[in-house]
């Protein structure tokens, strides 16, 4: 199958695998996916085990799911006890655990809480139900985030009064720059977000080698991309050159998608969010313009919760911020797993801790 097969040649995986070999000098470095598929393939694929000692692949909060912060969630919970509310979310938001238990558990009748796959159908959802108020969660990155802005300018064009989203949308840019400032991991190249990309075009990360002086290079998600990746972060460490290099040239152009940023620009304005594990940062996050306040169920509802702390053994925090694996968890495979999971790394299938349990146990 064209733009699969060839990206999955055992030959051409050797081959880059061998230079890798001779161009890496040994000296301990850490790169860092910051996109849950990433952290899937490299996992399913077995990359970290084609590669030489010394070179560590570490796992980024680049899981959208995982990144929400509690308080959404419990925000989530409190209107799915509403009366004459649904709630309409992507399916790996049903089961992230809250302070009062997911979605899920908290489910009132068995047609409050559906699962889309496209916030269009929250609009859909707005027309066939006007007695009743609907809810998109809003979660995701980048990526989500155009179709995210389409719903609400639509909802607006047929003036729809009961239709909401709870905002959650996180940008990735301010929060590469957290980890860097942080310190508490050395981070020696960023392995960047191939779908975010394909939004945002390639210029957002120039900062990183600017001003930190790290190499980052725009992956796909196959092995030979991830692989391609590995080699030319390498190649820039040896050099002495840092950065911004575009392997997925085949879906990532320079400009992104322009049509999908204007949208966004449109609906959405910066703000600053909280991220689970690494707390709150300044321009990380996407909040309603006031022309669009009266879609925002922050406004729009009286929602009032209170947040307990996570289960004090979860370390979720600790492995998006890449200072833990999921197997330092004393959690892991006993407690949580897919079907009990104790926090959001195991929920969601980008989840770094759902990808070790499935593949790399």
């Amino acid at each position: 199958m064209k733009y699969i097969d060839e990206f999955r040649n055992a030959s051409i995986i050797k081959s880059i695998k061998n230079k890798i070999q001779t161009e890496f000098d040994g000296h301990p470095v850490n790169f860092m996916e910051v996109c849950g598929g990433h952290t899937h393939a490299i996992c399913k694929f077995g990359i970290r085990d084609l590669l030489p000692q010394n070179i560590n692949l570490i796992s980024g909060p680049g899981c959208p799911v995982c990144v929400t912060e509690k308080s959404y969630i419990d925000k989530a919970v409190k209107l799915a006890k509403q009366k004459n509310v649904i709630i309409a979310t992507f399916g790996d938001m049903v089961k992230v655990p809250g302070s009062q238990g997911s979605l899920k558990d908290n489910r009132q009748t068995p047609d409050n809480i559906k699962i889309c796959y496209s916030p269009m159908e929250s609009i859909q959802m707005s027309q066939e139900n006007p007695d009743r108020e609907i809810v998109f969660l809003a979660v995701g990155f980048e990526t989500t985030a155009p179709a995210i802005a389409s719903s609400v300018i639509q909802a607006n064009k047929q003036s729809l009064d009961n239709f909401s989203i709870l905002p959650g949308n996180k940008t990735m840019p301010a929060a590469m720059e957290a980890l860097l400032q942080a310190k508490d991991v050395r981070i020696d190249g960023f392995i960047c977000p191939g779908h975010v990309s394909t939004i945002t075009g390639t210029g957002i990360y120039d900062f990183i080698p600017e001003k930190y002086e790290v190499p980052c290079v725009i992956s796909g998600f196959e092995p030979v991309d991830i692989m391609a990746t590995i080699y030319q972060l390498i190649n820039q460490i040896n050099t002495e050159k840092p950065k911004v290099q575009n392997q997925y040239k085949r879906s990532v152009r320079q400009e992104g998608n322009l049509k999908a940023l204007r949208a966004i620009e449109q609906v959405f304005e910066n703000s600053s969010a909280i991220w689970r594990g690494l707390g709150e940062i300044s321009n990380s996050g996407l909040q309603l313009r006031p022309k669009y306040k009266s879609f925002d169920a922050n406004k729009k509802f009286d929602i009032k919760i209170e947040t307990l702390q996570d289960n004090s053994a979860c370390i979720c925090g600790e492995i998006m911020r890449g200072a833990k694996l999921p197997t330092d968890c004393s959690l892991f495979e006993t407690v949580c797993t897919p079907e009990t999971p104790e926090g959001p790394c195991m929920v969601s299938s980008e989840g770094a801790c759902a990808a070790f349990y499935h593949y790399q146990k």
